[in-house]
């Protein structure tokens, strides 16, 4: 196959005396995600939607929320390790578009940071990635404050393809 589609979808409730990260991105809040790992939900789409595309299950499958090695680790390495795995497919990403849904804290100042470190950690240009969040209008959980949830969309291209 010369091409691959990806998509994934996370939620991750707020809560007291956790640290907001974002895209590996540390956000100025008085709450964060709770989760096993950092509970980073932006890290944890884009290497879902990178091993979905490629056939290799879910996120839950490669890095288990009940394995205690995972106890608070950099989603990062999540990433990464989608990455070494693309790589040995023989696929690279053609582009990725990621979207954010969340309340407050308002993410403008955060996006270009957000965006540079994924590209980093995927090793490709910055204009491969799209990073944009948007508000709840006060409706549903995220409206109220209640939590942060991202979608990746990924496209993979065959590494022969220049």
């Amino acid at each position: 196959m010369d091409y691959r589609i990806g998509h994934s979808h996370d939620t991750h409730k707020f809560g007291e005396n956790r640290k907001l990260i974002l895209g590996g991105v540390k956000i100025d809040y008085h709450l964060g995600l709770v989760g096993h790992s950092d509970a980073d939900c932006v890290l944890h789409v884009v290497c879902e939607s990178i091993l979905g595309a490629l056939g290799l299950g879910d996120i839950g499958s490669h890095f288990a929320d009940t394995d205690p090695k995972y106890k608070d680790m950099d989603s990062s390495y999540f990433v990464i390790e989608a990455r070494r795995l693309m790589e040995s497919h023989g696929y690279d990403i053609n582009n990725m578009d990621i979207t954010i849904y969340i309340e407050k804290p308002i993410l403008r100042p955060y996006i270009g940071k957000i965006k540079l470190n994924i590209a980093k950690l995927l090793e490709v240009e910055e204009d491969v990635i799209n990073v944009k969040a948007t508000r709840g209008e006060g409706l549903g959980f995220i409206g109220r404050g209640e939590g942060v949830s991202a979608e990746c969309v990924v496209l993979l291209k065959s590494a022969n393809i220049k």
